[in-house]
């Protein structure tokens, strides 16, 4: 299994995506694309998703587009800015994070997140950084 592979794998299996049925990744060198069919159990109260479904799709892209050229220890998202464009209430939603700047400990990406017509729904740009824990020692990214 290449590391591609294994990323979409340990994306997978994370426990968080009991609740997020159906979320579906692709990663490739610097971009990750992550898609998610709306369920009423990510409505507030005005009956469109709220604004945490919209973070946690830009977040996820944008940090395995960067985990994608970082293969020795896990990233943690150290900061991230969001724009809540439109609101979404049904269909497929999808992310696409791009990895921008890879220093040795530092790295930041962008991602967009479109509805399922392609509009433009959100936007967001994340910084991650290198934690202590070794990629090669979480469980998730090796079975």
């Amino acid at each position: 299994m290449d590391h591609f592979e294994r990323l979409m794998q340990m994306y997978h299996r994370a426990p968080v995506h009991d609740f997020y049925e159906g979320i579906q990744i692709s990663v490739s060198g610097k971009k990750a694309e992550i898609s998610l069919p709306i369920d009423r159990r990510y409505y507030h109260a005005g009956n469109t998703i709220h604004g945490s479904v919209y973070f946690k799709l830009l977040d996820d892209a944008c940090y395995f587009a960067c985990q994608s050229v970082v293969t020795d220890f896990f990233l943690l998202t150290s900061s991230f800015h969001i724009h809540l464009l439109r609101p979404v209430s049904s269909g497929i939603i999808t992310a696409v994070g791009k990895a921008d700047f890879v220093s040795m400990n530092l790295c930041t990406a962008s991602a967009e997140l479109f509805n399922e017509k392609g509009k433009l729904v959100g936007s967001g740009q994340g910084q991650f950084m290198k934690s202590k824990l070794k990629l090669g020692d979480v469980e998730a990214y090796l079975r």
